[in-house]
């Protein structure tokens, strides 16, 4: 199916649903999927994006200036997955724990403010991945319109670029947790340790890369043909002293190089 196709689908499927609220991370699939809503809809469409210790404020600060861009009405709320302990201890299924917290506020918040529909940014490469969190969506019939569209992250960074978005590139940034091996408690010190690290090594020009959190120790993930800039630039030993500052005790780079979702290898 063409692309042209596809966003008509895409389209027709956000106008039926006469007025939703999207779960607005500040990616670009949900950004993708609030312009689209904002274009149709208009005031019957409302981004909400969670604040939470397990989402960088660099996200949320993002997440406000694109939808201020674009003009779509924008809040936050704030959610609780940190406290909830079956969310800190950390297991296999901890993303189904953050959706359903999300959701319980969305759907709260839907009904009071008589909105119909609440859509997320799922696409079709999600389905193949381990994402409990899409059975927390199903539990809440939250609808995903870019798989109603068929539409592929391929396709969405295209009609984006086609849209004119301005993060049509923009790396993905999934949650802080995702840096914590799975069986190892989620704190809020552990949150704050990477997201603090992670805008360090931005701030330094990288844009895709992940702190991995090992108990003291700092695992960084860049692209191959980045690690050895790191390690042997004039940046190193700044990066190591940083990061102790921050609360590691040891600095490692990932040698295999980055890549997203890498602490799910242990589930297959």
């Amino acid at each position: 199916m063409k692309l042209e196709q596809k966003e008509k689908i895409l389209r027709d499927f956000i106008r039926n649903c006469e007025s939703v609220i999207v779960a607005y991370s500040g990616g670009v699939d949900s950004a993708l999927v609030l312009t689209i809503a904002y274009q149709e809809l208009g005031e019957h469409a409302l981004a909400i994006t969670a604040h939470s210790a397990s989402v960088p404020k660099r996200e949320r600060v993002l997440a406000k200036t694109f939808a201020d861009q674009i003009g779509a009405r924008h809040q936050t709320i704030e959610t609780g997955e940190v406290d909830l302990p079956d969310y800190a201890s950390n297991p296999v299924n901890r993303c189904f724990f953050c959706k359903t917290e999300l959701y319980t506020h969305l759907i709260r918040f839907a009904r009071a403010e008589g909105f119909a529909t609440i859509l997320n940014g799922t696409n079709n490469d999600d389905l193949g991945d381990h994402r409990p969190g899409l059975i927390a969506a199903e539990n809440f019939s939250v609808k995903s319109p870019l798989v109603e569209a068929d539409m592929n992250k391929k396709d969405v960074r295209t009609l984006s670029k086609k849209l004119g978005l301005p993060l049509w590139e923009k790396p993905a940034s999934p949650c802080l947790a995702s840096r914590i091996p799975y069986g190892q408690a989620v704190t809020r010190e552990k949150l704050l340790m990477v997201e603090q690290a992670e805008d360090f090594l931005l701030s330094l020009g990288y844009s895709e890369l992940r702190v991995r959190h090992f108990g003291n120790t700092a695992r960084i993930e860049l692209p191959v043909h980045e690690i050895k800039h790191l390690r042997d630039g004039p940046h190193w030993h700044e990066t190591k002293h940083r990061f102790m500052q921050i609360g590691f005790e040891n600095v490692e780079l990932d040698e295999e190089g980055f890549r997203s979702g890498k602490l799910n290898a242990i589930l297959t």
